[in-house]
């Protein structure tokens, strides 16, 4: 029993508060009330509870599947990779080797060596794939040519460096994402059937020239023997004879020129150099020719301009002109050469003509007479004008033809001044 001290008194006032039945009920009534809210909320927090462990075990059985297909893809992909008729080398971001497929092996000679990088691959292989993309950034293709003793293979190599989504990391923590890919393929069959093309090419060329030298050489031929003969016999017009030995002479050596143009292929260096001055000298060298063929042969110049070119070149293109258009022209007929300049564009260009009063070209073959092999009148293998047309372009140049049947041709160069 505690002593009265610790008795609190308690006044009527309280005393009557703590015995009324209505403060009572309206504090057990507010109780309930609040213990139906935590257990509605109780309730509700259970069923998103249910709902979240729900989606969590979907989404967790979806990683699964999703994971099994990855690894069932990873396995097909690594099938196809190894069963691939050409090698495959994969890179990580730290340049090592990821996968190299069993025809890879073949390919570089690795047999059963291990190899983790390049370097390993050039020490195994001696086929030194860092320097061949060295400086590379994207991607690269390479042939190589692996020699033992007298058996030769050739490789084809090509890198394509990934990018965006294949650079992220792969299976995982602590695994580095790929960088490149490599591709290996034997075209040995590919180059040795190049080289029987090549070579089919070549002899097919050399016949070419063969048939083009006898065909184009011949009729000069045959003309310088007579003029020859007749030179020894006949004392007294050994000059026209001799004329005319020069001209067959150049003749010859226009053809052996349009020759090696058209098969040889080889460039020629460009210096500035006087066109007019040099149309002259052309235009003389071939004057024997129209002198033997009865033709009037005339050159005009409207003023001096420079170009780049090559006097030795556009000499043969002058020829090759001049010598066609006394072909096609009838005895006493003309033919004229001439340089002007023209305004093009802002600039001076130069305009070489070679007109004649011959028998013209016809529609029909205006379209192809600049082609190698095409003759209006069948009569030459038509090398002369491709000719031309290859070296004026060389120059930087354009020709072009004006013709009418039984009106005459004009040929027309026009190049850029300096």
């Amino acid at each position: 029993m505690l002593p009265c001290s610790h008795v609190v008194p308690i006044n009527d006032s309280a005393l009557k508060s703590l015995q009324s039945p209505q403060l009572l009920a309206d504090a057990f009534s507010e109780f309930i009330s609040a213990s139906s809210l935590l257990e509605s909320s109780y309730r509700d927090l259970q069923c998103e509870v249910g709902q979240l462990g729900t989606e969590l075990a979907e989404r967790n059985a979806a990683l699964t599947r999703s994971l099994a297909e990855n690894e069932t893809m990873r396995r097909v992909l690594q099938q196809m990779i190894e069963s691939m008729p050409c090698g495959v080398l994969v890179l990580d971001t730290a340049e090592r080797i990821v996968t190299i497929n069993p025809e890879g092996r073949r390919l570089l000679d690795l047999g059963s060596a291990q190899v983790g990088t390049l370097r390993d691959v050039a020490r195994v292989s001696s086929v030194d794939l860092e320097m061949l993309v060295a400086g590379v950034e994207q991607q690269v293709e390479h042939e190589v040519c692996l020699a033992r003793g007298e058996t030769k293979r050739w490789l084809a190599i090509s890198k394509r460096r990934l990018s965006g989504a294949s650079l992220r990391p792969v299976g995982g923590a602590g695994r580095r994402g790929l960088q490149s890919i490599w591709i290996l393929r034997d075209v040995t069959a590919t180059k040795e059937a190049e080289q029987e093309r090549e070579a089919a090419r070549s002899a097919m060329a050399l016949a070419e020239v063969s048939a083009i030298l006898a065909h184009e050489i011949r009729n000069p031929l045959a003309s310088m023997e007579l003029f020859a003969g007749l030179l020894m016999e006949d004392r007294e017009q050994t000059s026209l004879w001799v004329s005319h030995l020069r001209a067959g002479i150049r003749l010859l050596s226009a053809t052996v020129n349009n020759v090696l143009s058209l098969h040889g292929g080889s460039s020629v260096a460009l210096m500035p150099m006087e066109l007019s001055a040099c149309v002259r000298d052309g235009v003389e060298f071939v004057r024997p020719i129209a002198e033997q063929a009865g033709v009037l042969l005339s050159f005009r110049s409207e003023e001096e301009l420079k170009i780049q070119g090559s006097e030795n070149q556009l000499r043969q293109v002058l020829l090759n002109l001049i010598c066609n258009a006394i072909r096609h022209t009838p005895a006493t007929g003309e033919v004229v050469v001439m340089v002007r300049g023209v305004g093009r564009e802002g600039r001076v260009h130069v305009v070489v003509e070679v007109s004649d009063t011959g028998c013209g070209i016809s529609e029909r073959a205006i379209e192809h007479v600049f082609e190698a092999g095409f003759s209006a009148q069948g009569g030459t293998p038509g090398l002369g004008l491709a000719v031309c047309k290859r070296i004026v372009e060389g120059h930087g140049g354009e020709i072009r033809v004006r013709s009418r049947v039984h009106g005459g041709s004009t040929f027309e160069m026009e190049f850029p001044t300096l």
